[in-house]
């Protein structure tokens, strides 16, 4: 019989699903494990596998606030672990049931470190991987009418867990922003002066993602990234506005505007000069309006075996 071919079944099986059924320890021990059978079950090659789990589960999950209040947000998980030569597989639903004994607790790094250090226990594995994402409201205030309304910010908890127990925490951001072109802008005073000719200097919507290493002993919230990415790009955008506020992001914009080599130097600046933060790679993507293309920059701190600037997924900065 070959690998493809089905085993023989009876042709008298049951079709009807039985609603009584219950299975005992017994019926439950005689269950086949094709994960855990020996090597000779492989296929393909016999080598470790870095990652390897379930990604996008999804629940309700309490987040940690810098002001300390849990607030209570759809959570999407990704739990990966490592696989050593000659285990043909892992117990998939093993990642979620663990994940799960955990889930009336507030997220936050700590607690994924003791989540990471359960996965490496119950999966018998030396690494393990924790990445939840969600959708983080902070009010924002308008610029001049003094409106609120809820900004919401894509943010990524990550932690990692290695041979040797070494945790490693990262916080990803996106930061949505508006740049407006600083050689547009001069180009339309040089017609306004040359030529009396009115015309309109393009601006576009725009996106930051940072990813940043936590430093050890230190905390680094969301409402943190949030402050640092303002601080450097200035021209977030906006939720609520009136007139007042519309004429006053047009000045905003005027005041700060800015190419995307200067986007990424100015959260750069701003990400290296914080002791909170160790390690970091930023990438921003400016979606033109001049052109059908979009404009777009990658840096990194530049540690040695640090994060690295080959982000190339600039589609998934489309905002």
């Amino acid at each position: 019989m070959s690998r493809a071919d089905p085993p023989p079944r009876s042709q008298d099986l049951s079709r009807r699903y039985d609603r009584d059924f219950r299975a005992d320890e017994a019926y439950r021990a005689s269950l086949p494990d094709m994960q855990n059978k020996d090597a000779s079950q492989i296929q393909g090659a016999n080598v470790p596998i870095q990652h390897v789990g379930i990604s996008g589960f999804r629940l309700p999950m309490q987040v940690v606030t810098r002001d300390g209040q849990p607030i209570t947000l759809e959570c999407t998980v990704t739990g990966s672990v490592s696989l050593a030569v000659d285990r043909k597989g892992i117990n998939m639903s093993r990642i979620m049931r663990t994940f799960y004994e955990f889930k009336d607790r507030v997220i936050s790094h700590e607690l994924l470190e003791e989540i990471l250090i359960r996965y490496k226990k119950d999966l018998e594995c030396s690494r393990a991987r924790i990445l939840i994402e969600f959708q983080y409201p902070i009010m924002q205030k308008s610029l001049r009418s003094n409106l609120e309304g809820w900004q919401y910010y894509r943010a990524v908890l990550e932690g990692t867990i290695d041979d040797l127990n070494r945790l490693h925490r990262y916080v990803h951001f996106d930061f949505i922003y508006s740049s407006a072109c600083p050689c547009s802008a001069e180009l339309t005073e040089h017609a306004r002066e040359a030529r009396d000719t009115y015309g309109i200097p393009h601006s576009q919507r725009s996106k930051a993602r940072i990813v940043a290493e936590i430093s050890p002993g230190k905390a680094l919230f969301v409402e943190d990234m949030k402050d640092l990415c303002l601080a450097a790009l200035q021209t977030e955008t906006q939720v609520m506005v009136k007139r007042e506020d519309e004429q006053a992001f047009a000045e905003l914009n005027g005041a700060y505007s800015k190419f995307v080599e200067d986007a990424a130097r100015l959260v750069y600046e701003q990400f290296d000069a914080d002791l909170r933060v160790r390690d970091f790679v930023i990438a921003c993507s400016h979606l033109e309006s001049l052109h059908s293309h979009d404009a777009v920059s990658v840096i990194n701190k530049g540690m040695p075996g640090g994060l690295s600037a080959d982000f190339h997924n600039f589609r998934d900065l489309i905002c």
